[in-house]
């Protein structure tokens, strides 16, 4: 049954206390209307319990502002939202399209820093080399809208929409991510499931990682990583720097981590597959502004693609084939709910979490 205010309720007993659905819950689509912004279209989900996002469905079909109770979860960048239109893929442009935001995917073909490499795999004698932008092109593309809108299982109602993004070229990468995000009537998360398929006729690199960027009143003085994991390993030179942290799965192989904050009651976790996003970055910056703790799973270590084929961990999707991630982020809200993550990822770790500040 659908949970809000403290008590279960049936689809009749709550279908007959509103005259839509609507009145506590669900999928709206609004556009953008002015500045860098406008004309962005994005659907905005309510939960019913005080949870709710946007999904940017021009930008990669991607998770912008997320709220619980009107506290913000996310990280919401200097730029802002923007159109696809202004977006700069080339060199490390992608900062100047970034808006944070609670997932921003990167990829498909290429994460992390850019630079020129083999193009040859595309057979075509004028285009030998690439030369890729800081995580890629994907966040900069508008999604074909496919549907939005509510569905009932029984006495279970759950919110969704679905989008398909194309990044293709010709004599070049050919690859479609088709998405779906979900959330639970009365939750306080929100579940996404991505297949992405190279829909060309020569083998094409692949490559994926979730940009998951919590932001304050979560990333306050008081905050901690609540990682399934030992110390981080430091990756950068950089004055508030990333770390790599090696996850130790649950029984059913999926990893859970969290950014928590016990004085604020309020946290952000994440939970995902580790054999599929076998990985992970935490990038942390701690400057005025930029004031945000990302959590990144992903196909490759935190070294970029030069790296990855030097290793040979350069993976390659052959014409017509998928691979498939699931990715689900909310809200800890309580002590009890940041304690009990706490401690499952604590036991899984077997020792003490690191600490943000």
């Amino acid at each position: 049954m659908v949970s809000l205010w403290g008590r279960p309720w049936t689809r009749r007993e709550l279908l007959a206390r509103v005259g839509r659905l609507d009145q506590v819950a669900g999928v709206q689509q609004v556009e953008a209307a002015d500045g860098a912004e406008r004309g962005v279209r994005l659907l905005r989900f309510t939960a019913g319990s005080g949870f709710g996002f946007d999904v940017l469905v021009d930008r990669g079909f991607d998770i912008g502002r997320a709220w619980l109770g009107g506290q913000s979860l996310a990280w919401w960048s200097p730029v802002g939202l923007i159109a696809p239109g202004l977006y700069e893929p080339a060199g490390i442009g992608w900062f100047r399209g970034f808006p944070g935001g609670l997932v921003s995917t990167c990829g498909l073909d290429h994460t992390l820093l850019g630079g020129t490499d083999d193009a040859s795999v595309f057979n075509y004698p004028h285009r030998k080399t690439e030369t890729y932008g800081l995580h890629g092109r994907f966040t900069g593309l508008p999604a074909r809208l496919a549907g939005y809108g509510t569905a009932w299982h029984g006495d279970e109602c759950v919110l969704w929409a679905e989008g398909e993004v194309t990044q293709a070229a010709v004599f070049g990468e050919q690859l479609v991510l088709r998405r779906r995000v979900e959330a639970d009537v009365g939750g306080t998360a929100l579940r996404i499931t991505d297949t992405v398929a190279n829909t060309g006729a020569t083998a094409c690199p692949h490559m994926l990682l979730y940009h998951c960027n919590v932001g304050f009143p979560v990333v306050d003085v008081g905050a901690e990583l609540a990682y399934p994991a030992g110390p981080g390993t430091c990756v950068s030179d950089a004055c508030d720097p990333g770390y790599r942290h090696d996850m130790v799965p649950g029984p059913d192989g999926t990893v859970s981590a969290a950014v928590i904050n016990r004085g604020a009651g309020l946290g952000v976790y994440q939970r995902y597959s580790r054999a599929a996003l076998p990985h992970h970055i935490t990038w942390r910056q701690l400057g005025a502004g930029t004031y945000v703790v990302a959590m990144e799973p992903s196909t490759n270590r935190d070294a970029g693609r030069a790296d990855a084929r030097a290793r040979g961990e350069l993976q390659h999707l052959a014409p017509g084939e998928e691979r498939r991630y699931t990715l689900e982020i909310g809200a800890l809200a309580g002590t009890e709910d940041i304690d009990a993550f706490a401690g499952r990822a604590g036991l899984l770790a077997g020792q003490a979490r690191d600490p943000v500040r």
